[in-house]
């Protein structure tokens, strides 16, 4: 799978691959007529009647996507085909075949991931219409072409709502109130009320903050969450979104100031973009035994960098521009593929040199992926692995 993007175990988007019905751009009997089903960042499909399905390649399937949806050149570039399952995720490139890589998914899961044979036998992925990895953030900031920037503000949308972008409360607040601006108009005093945003509040914010309960565990599991989160917090943050100049209430005005205002926002969290990789590091030794095991993560590489999250907290663990770090990783064929990340730090003061070891099969996608050639163009560590 040369130069394919994969990543594996991740939330959001994955889960969304198994659709038992569909939401069309079409009818539902062109649907049923197609050959090929695009599914969209808002679970939207487009269907694709084609000749030649074995054969063809993920440009043409692109080409075919953007001639139906009449986007503009710029989703050439701003837009990728994925492959995406629970349990993968592949970014394609043109030359790729869909229907060929499809055909081999138990054979990439077998190579990619550690997920158990049955896992694997069930597993069946989507083909979707995703932001490609590779487009810079300063191109977004161009884009004027409304559909296009939905297509990426829903992408955002589902990663922040998924916690695949881990962000604080007050990030979460302004980001939901852009949704609230998007799917209610332009905020009216005491219409919504909090009670009515309450009834579907994780339309708006990651799942953590919805949340409710009662008593000393609700209050110890809030820690950290201050006075106003939730439905009052999202008010407050929806009544502070400006209105574009020149913009009124009519339906129909253009929401693009407010997607493009969401992707600017978006553009703040260092994980915006990113490719997502399953890996686990060790835990430091804890107890008389000096047990400490291994602690699931996220590694997010971007243009920028690499941030490890941790996977059940939601939280960033290390995060580095390329420049700050150097990098190794072991072959698959040694004991465990493992991707080594090198770089300053201190140790009550004193600057020391770290090193952190993750272990993953996703390691293999650095090397097949196109994200080699980020770190390629970085410092490789010098000697090895130790």
């Amino acid at each position: 799978m040369d130069g394919t993007e994969g990543n594996a175990g991740q939330p959001g988007p994955a889960e969304r691959s198994h659709r038992s019905s569909v939401s069309s751009v079409g009818t539902r009997a062109s649907v049923a007529a197609a050959d090929v089903l695009v599914y969209l960042a808002d679970d939207t499909v487009v269907p694709l009647a084609v000749e030649n399905l074995p054969s063809l390649s993920a440009h043409e399937l692109h080409r075919a996507v953007r001639e139906v949806l009449q986007l503009p050149d710029i989703a050439l570039d701003a837009f990728a085909l994925w492959l995406v399952s629970p349990l993968l995720e592949v970014q394609l490139k043109p030359k790729h075949q869909p229907y060929k890589l499809g055909r081999q998914w138990p054979e990439l899961l077998l190579r990619f991931t550690d997920a158990p044979a049955d896992h694997v036998a069930m597993d069946e992925p989507s083909l979707q219409f995703r932001r490609n990895v590779f487009f810079p953030k300063r191109r977004e900031l161009q884009i004027h072409d409304e559909e296009v920037l939905r297509l990426l503000y829903e992408e955002a949308k589902g990663n922040v709502l998924a916690a695949r972008y881990p962000c604080d409360v007050e990030d979460c607040e302004a980001l939901g109130a852009l949704v609230c601006r998007v799917q209610l108009g332009p905020y009216q005093p005491g219409q919504p009320t909090a009670c009515t945003l309450r009834e579907k509040l994780d339309s708006f914010l990651p799942a953590h903050l919805c949340k409710r309960g009662h008593g000393l565990f609700a209050a110890l599991r809030g820690r950290g969450a201050k006075a106003g989160t939730g439905e009052q917090g999202l008010l407050n943050a929806y009544g502070q979104v400006k209105e574009a100049v020149g913009s009124d209430s009519e339906h129909g005005a253009s929401l693009s100031p407010h997607y493009r205002a969401y992707l600017l926002k978006s553009h703040e969290l260092p994980f915006y973009g990113c490719a997502f990789f399953h890996g686990e590091v060790d835990k430091p030794a804890q107890g008389f035994l000096h047990r400490g095991g291994r602690k699931p993560v996220t590694v997010a590489i971007s243009l920028e960098g690499v941030h490890v999250i941790d996977s059940r907290e939601k939280h960033v663990l290390l995060g580095l521009r390329f420049q700050e770090l150097s990098w190794d990783h072991t072959s698959p064929e040694e004991e465990e593929s493992v991707l080594w990340l090198e770089f300053d730090g201190d140790n009550e003061g004193t600057p020391v040199n770290k090193l952190l070891k993750i272990y993953s099969k996703q390691e293999s996608c650095f090397n097949s992926s196109h994200h080699i050639y980020m770190l390629d163009n970085r410092k490789k560590r010098k000697g090895g692995t130790p």
